[in-house]
């Protein structure tokens, strides 16, 4: 074969032990180097191909469709400054735990640290955030290179889809002439028979050690004040934990990121009671059993403090705790640890739980005053969006929940429901490539609703996500909150700063008609302008289909007055219920 057809015939036995292995999606930006995978990508029937200008929202998209559909998705660039562009959403992958395939073409060896154009040194370009790097090497075709590639391939996907999950980096050399001449056609090679996988690999999470069950399902029964806290990335099922918890009589702390803020022992309003200083105290636990991230919210992650007996239950020994104030730490499926508790427990003769009445107690109260300030008017609310959307969502939905203040007022106002699916790239809690996110998840997701909430800043951030957005055969509603600016630091101690430091520096006002720049994209928008329009809305936007904007107009400072209000309405609903009575933090 001459050189260009080794090289197509390389990157079609890539592509099909890909598919082989279950990747049905990739996530292509243009470039010239790249050719020959690119073109092997295209003529496979098996993988959805999306091609994106921007090398970041191209990264994104496929975190999104990984994210949500739990296979690798490959995305594919050019060499040189393309490369560092996927650095963000390689990041991300690394810290959530998302399988992706990230293929970085390259200058051939004889170019490199020459001169040459569009070349950099791209060996370990992303550092230690992958679980595998392979500077694949340019292809030729001496004998066992069918299997080296088939090898390669396989492998990928398999440390990609872990455990744990994450990013693996090919670095892939290529000579020109890129392209095969003539009408030759270049196929894949080798292959096991059926269609199977060059290498089958089982890979389950780690079983509770038998002596740990018994060990903490004795401290369990012997503690009638705990906590299951749940952050995102909890690996356990709302079934599972909801059984937990009514054979342990603890309430459970979740995220409803974590996807278990279900059932009769979910709190809700932990964020707003926590903030009630002899509440507080007066719900102080004796042990948490915490399974995935910390909390979003501040006040209980603080509340939460090394005084408290915790256990950290993680398959893939990561250590979740950046107050360094765990107790003990548990390397097991969370899902087959506290099934394997509850077992235990509802072997013995539980009676009512005082601890988890007085906490739906407090629950009810708090419920009750956020959700009297929230429906007070109809004037849009940043909390009130938040609530309702979550509220309003078909069962076996995707809501997208954007970093900053949206992910802090879900987690605060949202109440308890299953049939959700939560998703937000709370790796490393950055607004980047979110609207390319929603576009993967979207993809990843299937046939369900998928839902975003951001505010204008994570919108304009990734606006080049937009970009052909309309002609994707894609369906996703986005809620943007506009409040013209950076809104989570009118919560910061910045906000005291005097202007116009403060708007210059951190409150960005951003001056744009966003309704406009959908338009621009062929992306229909549509502003709410009261808080009852909202739901209706947005099924009208998911019944529509394709990508469609629905903005609503906040102020930033009013937003903080109605935050404080709420809190302060939870502290003097729980005096007026005979609770102690505090001023709220």
């Amino acid at each position: 074969m001459t050189a260009p057809e080794t090289q197509g015939t390389f990157a079609c036995t890539l592509v099909d032990e890909w598919a082989r292995g279950g990747v049905e999606v990739a996530a292509v930006a243009p470039g010239s180097r790249s050719t020959p995978l690119a073109l092997a990508l295209a003529a496979d029937p098996r993988i959805r191909v999306e091609v994106f200008l921007d090398e970041r929202s191209a990264a994104f998209f496929a975190l999104g469709v990984a994210r949500a559909s739990g296979r690798p998705a490959v995305v594919l660039c050019t060499s040189g400054t393309a490369a560092a562009n996927f650095h963000p959403a390689v990041l991300e992958a690394w810290h959530a735990r998302v399988p992706m395939v990230v293929c970085t073409a390259d200058r051939p060896p004889e170019l490199r640290d020459t001169g040459a154009g569009q070349a950099t040194d791209q060996i370990k370009l992303f550092g230690a955030s992958v679980r595998w790097f392979c500077e694949v090497g340019v292809a030729d075709d001496a004998p066992g290179a069918t299997v080296y590639w088939r090898s390669v391939a396989a492998r990928s996907v398999v440390d990609a889809t872990g455990p744990p999950a994450g990013p693996v980096h090919l670095n892939l050399a290529f000579r020109e002439p890129l392209v095969p001449a003539g009408d030759v056609v270049v196929e894949a090679v080798g292959g096991r028979p059926g269609g199977r996988p060059w290498v089958a690999t089982s890979a389950g999470l780690p079983l509770p050690d038998p002596d740990y069950v018994e060990r903490l399902a004795a401290a369990v029964a012997a503690t009638p004040r705990g906590l299951v806290v749940a952050g995102w990335g909890a690996g356990a099922g709302g079934d599972v934990v909801e059984r937990f918890a009514a054979a342990a009589g603890w309430p459970v702390l979740a995220d409803p990121l974590s996807g278990v803020r279900s059932g009769p022992s979910a709190i809700s309003t932990y964020d707003a009671l926590l903030r009630v200083r002899a509440v507080a105290d007066a719900l102080r636990p004796e042990m948490v059993i915490h399974i995935g991230a910390p909390l979003t919210g501040k006040v209980a992650t603080a509340w939460l403090d090394a005084d408290v007996p915790r256990w950290l239950v993680d398959p893939d020994r990561a250590w979740l705790d950046p107050h360094r104030a765990a107790a003990g730490r548990v390397v097991a499926d969370p899902g087959a640890l506290l099934s394997a508790i509850a077992v235990r427990l509802e072997g013995g003769e539980a009676g009512p739980s005082p601890w988890l009445d007085e906490w739906r107690r407090f629950e009810a109260t708090a419920r009750h005053a956020i959700d009297g300030v929230l429906d007070a008017d109809d004037e849009p609310s940043e909390a009130r969006v938040a609530r309702d959307l979550v509220d309003c969502l078909p069962d076996g939905a995707s809501l997208v929940v954007g970093s900053s203040m949206p992910v802090r007022d879900v987690e605060a106002f949202a109440r308890p429901r299953r049939g959700l699916r939560f998703h937000s790239n709370r790796g490393v809690n950055g607004i980047d490539g979110f609207v390319s996110t929603v576009l993967g998840v979207a993809v990843g997701a299937g046939a369900s609703a998928v839902v975003a909430l951001c505010g204008d800043l994570t919108f304009l951030h990734d606006a080049g996500g937009l970009l052909e957005a309309a002609r994707r055969d894609i369906d996703a509603v986005f809620v943007v909150v506009d409040n013209r600016g950076g809104g989570i630091f009118s919560f910061l101690p910045q906000a005291a700063l005097p202007e116009p430091t403060f708007e210059a520096l951190w409150g960005t006002p951003h001056h744009l008609d966003l309704a406009a720049l959908c338009a621009v994209h062929g992306v229909p928008a549509h502003r709410v302008t009261t808080a009852s329009e909202l739901v209706p809305a947005v099924s009208e936007a998911v019944a529509g289909g394709g990508v469609r904007v629905l903005i609503v107009t906040t102020d930033r400072d009013a937003n903080v007055a109605h935050h404080r209000r709420l809190h302060e309405a939870v502290s003097a609903q729980i005096s007026a219920s005979g609770h102690p009575e505090a001023d709220p933090r």
